[in-house]
């Protein structure tokens, strides 16, 4: 039953994927909410966005970043005032050659810190000017990464997390599409949470499979606030794209979910958003999600078992999907 095309339903042409795309392969859009593209024909500069990198970039990816920048920058100077020679410096207090290097990759460190601790200094014209240069790189240096570490605080980010799967599952007679998702942070109450969830699957027209993308209608879009979790669920009826489809036609017809979540945050006082996908390995049919809320030993409380999040148990379709 794959690669038909169902009537009932009117493909979403705005997607930015195109209204027709053929010849595509991989999925259009990455768990992580980035979209699977990869631009040619342009230099590496106008691809990429170094500041943009370093915000986005992982704690552990920025502090290794940081660290490597700010040891190599150093190595590059203590490089310099060898060139000059060590008798550019003075104040050396021990012997030797190797000695006297490390000596001069720890005067690079202070000059670029501006600490300037005054066991070392330069004496001649050239070691002064490499030791001006690199004071005012320091604090530029260090005026960029304070930037760089407040942006990372104060960016907005909504702080969800999605089920690593997707259910085909009973729902009121018929079957529905489900997925789910929480806000991690306890601090951060969402408001007017919108949610909106896209198909892309391969349809058989004039002969040929083509991708077409549509909109999915949920069984609910908005919640005023997100204390616990949500369920996203798309009735599977007659006017469903996926109406018809078994697992099997969900891998033939190369299926992917899109999905789209914005809230206002009340600590960053602003919108916040963020996209995740699904492709057909990643949708179990004849499974449910278990229930992640339980009451405390105090009944006082309602615990949200965050860890339950991806957790299915097996529910057959009392309606099949084929």
């Amino acid at each position: 039953m794959a690669l038909r095309f169902n009537p009932f339903t009117r493909p979403n042409n705005d997607t930015g994927f195109g209204t027709t795309t053929t010849g595509y392969g991989g999925r259009f859009l990455n768990r992580n909410g980035t979209f699977n593209i990869r631009r040619e024909g342009v230099s590496f500069s106008e691809r990429i966005s170094v500041y943009n990198y370093l915000l986005k970039a992982s704690r552990s990816t920025f502090l290794l970043i940081t660290f490597a920048y700010l040891f190599t920058i150093n190595l590059l100077y203590t490089g310099i005032y060898l060139l000059g020679g060590f008798d550019g410096l003075t104040g050396y207090n021990m012997q030797g050659t190797w000695a006297n290097m490390r000596e001069v990759f720890y005067f690079s460190c202070q000059t670029f810190t501006t600490v300037g601790y005054g066991d070392m200094h330069p004496v001649s014209d050239f070691t002064n000017i490499v030791a001006s240069i690199e004071a005012m790189n320091g604090w530029l240096t260090f005026a960029l990464f304070t930037g760089l570490i407040y942006g990372r605080f104060a960016r907005p980010r909504p702080h969800l997390r999605f089920s690593e799967i997707a259910v085909v599952a009973p729902y009121r007679g018929i079957t529905g599409l489900m997925l789910r998702f929480v806000s991690t942070k306890e601090s951060h109450t969402l408001t007017n949470v919108q949610v909106t969830v896209g198909l892309g699957l391969q349809v058989n027209e004039n002969g040929s499979p083509v991708y077409r993308f549509y909109d999915l209608l949920l069984e609910r879009n908005h919640v005023d606030s997100l204390p616990m979790n949500f369920t996203v669920v798309h009735p599977i009826n007659e006017q469903s794209p996926l109406w018809g489809y078994s697992a099997a036609d969900l891998e033939e017809a190369d299926v992917e979910l899109f999905v789209l979540v914005q809230a206002f945050d009340d600590v960053y006082n602003a919108t916040v958003q963020q996209r995740t996908s699904y492709t057909f390995n990643e949708i179990r049919v004849g499974e449910k999600f278990v229930s992640m809320f339980r009451e405390s030993d105090d009944k006082n409380t309602t615990i949200l078992e965050v860890q339950k999040l991806s957790t299915v148990v097996s529910a057959p379709v009392t309606q099949p999907v084929a």
